[in-house]
């Protein structure tokens, strides 16, 4: 017996799928995805206003990739080095390892020189010093962030469940990675706010993702990240027509797509739903100019460069992408993420050489990251645009190796500025050593929170039927950082 032959209708809709994904359009995929998401695989977009009135328009979503510790960064520890090789039942600090505190612990160990385990307290690896006139102490390895401290809200109390990389899936999302996975913060703004620009997506993400490169989840195709690359030749992978199309040749295919869809509208009653979809392939070609032109520094002034370290080819890279970031929230992009450290966990894992790479990587990212808060600032931009500096955990107090620090999931740092977050301020503490958040301690989600807040959105009002959100994942206002 012969398989069913599709239905006429369905084949008339894939023949123009791929007519549209063949002649010109370039990046068919993503707008497929947006056409699929917006005809059932995904829910309806909300009305695309705030809840309430906003304090920001847009996010820029800055994700150090492999746990920087937060001791040698923003957290600063002085016992470390006073305790220094000695075990944490040794020092005043032993009850940090009390099994009422820990349900799970990873206990890093060395072998003293009569081969018995020992976890010994590791120094810490660099100096602090005060900077602004809120005197926050933050790391030599970061003297640009510091010279930006009164325009920063350090969250010092910061906690999560994963002990291993999939954490960067929990700091996103508020899920842990063996759970189902759910839609990500960036989903979340998409879907509440929809666009603020018909010529450019929503959510942008820059470098690399490993553990989930995927946001919309059961919201749909329609709200994942349009991944972006900083060359105006290539930006967006299959944003390019396979054919050598000029651009009247695609008007064209436009052109005759659209009188095929309304000579078909009567005759075909599948297609109005697909003709109204067909907007989404209209958005991807107005990306094909749109972007470029984003990422195209050539009008930019060299000072704006030389601010962001596009002199040093050791910034250059996150300079690039920063400043394009600036360009997208100029133009209303809501959400653009960028992470930063390749390779399968992240660069910043330093399980080893904390000190040599950890400096490393600090020098790359550090001049970037104070260039994109001048340039808001000096544009009147940074009182509607919110800058999150994020990594998954923190490290541990105790040493791994020699010269390494492990995993740390009990408490670690993450920094806001901009759009209506109060600047100069150390929020939330751990405790003495670094281990726990003994005060103000967040779970992830409420970093999320705090950012739907200023947007205008209010979490728990975005559920979808069907799926059921857990109380932690709607997180709760860092009301104390607020202006």
């Amino acid at each position: 017996m012969s398989p069913p032959r599709p239905h006429p209708h369905f084949q008339q809709a894939l023949r123009r799928r791929a007519f549209l994904q063949r002649s010109g359009l370039g990046f068919g995929g993503l707008a497929l995805n947006a056409m699929l998401g917006q005809d059932g695989f995904a829910k309806a977009l909300l009305d695309g206003k705030p809840h309430f009135a906003p304090k920001a328009k847009n996010v820029i979503w800055l994700f150090m990739r492999g746990g920087v510790s937060h001791m040698e960064s923003f957290d600063p520890k002085p016992a470390l080095t006073k305790y220094a090789g000695k075990t944490i039942p040794e020092t005043p600090f032993a009850d940090v390892q009390d099994p009422e505190k820990l349900k799970k612990v990873r206990v890093v160990v060395v072998n003293d020189a009569n081969g018995q385990q020992r976890n010994e307290i590791f120094p810490l690896q660099t100096g602090f010093r005060k900077h602004g006139q809120s005197g926050i102490e933050i790391s030599d390895w970061f003297p640009h962030i510091g010279s930006c401290a009164d325009d920063i809200a350090f969250v010092r109390s910061m906690w999560t469940t994963d002990d291993n990389h999939g954490a960067q899936v929990q700091f996103h999302s508020g899920r842990h990675m063996l759970d189902p996975r759910v839609p990500t913060l960036g989903a979340w703004i998409t879907y509440g706010l929809g666009t603020l620009n018909e010529n450019l997506p929503q959510f942008l993400s820059m470098g690399p993702r490993f553990f989930d490169k995927r946001d919309g989840h059961y919201l749909g195709p329609a709200y994942d990240a349009v991944t972006l690359k900083v060359d105006p030749a290539n930006p967006l992978d299959y944003a390019t027509p396979e054919g050598d199309l000029t651009r009247a040749e695609q008007e064209l295919g436009f052109g005759l797509v659209n009188r095929l869809d309304r000579l078909n509208t009567a005759r075909y009653p599948f297609d109005p739903a697909l003709e109204a979809r067909i907007k989404s392939y209209e958005l991807a070609f107005r990306m094909q100019t749109a972007v470029p032109e984003v990422i195209d520094f050539s009008g930019e002034s060299e000072a704006t460069k030389k601010l962001y370290g596009f002199e040093n080819k050791e910034t250059r890279p996150f300079a690039e992408q920063l400043l394009a970031a600036r360009r997208f929230a100029e133009k209303g992009v809501r959400f653009i993420q960028i992470m930063h450290g390749d390779g399968a966990a992240g660069a910043w894992d330093q399980h080893s050489q904390l000190k040599e790479m950890h400096s490393k990587l600090a020098r790359q990212v550090d001049q970037p990251v104070a260039g994109l808060l001048k340039d808001l600032k000096q544009r009147g931009m940074l009182d509607e645009t919110m800058v999150v500096f994020a990594t998954e955990f923190g490290r541990t107090p105790g040493t791994q190796g020699s010269d390494g620090r492990d995993h740390h999931p009990y408490g670690f740092s993450v920094w806001m500025a901009g759009g209506g977050i109060k600047g100069g301020l150390a929020h939330g503490a751990t405790d003495e050593i670094g281990f726990h958040a003994i005060e103000h301690p967040h779970y992830v989600t409420d970093i999320h929170a705090t950012i739907l807040h200023q947007l205008g959105l209010q979490a728990n009002r975005m559920e979808v039927e069907g799926h059921k959100r857990l109380e932690m994942d709607f997180g709760e206002v860092i009301r104390e950082i607020l202006v």
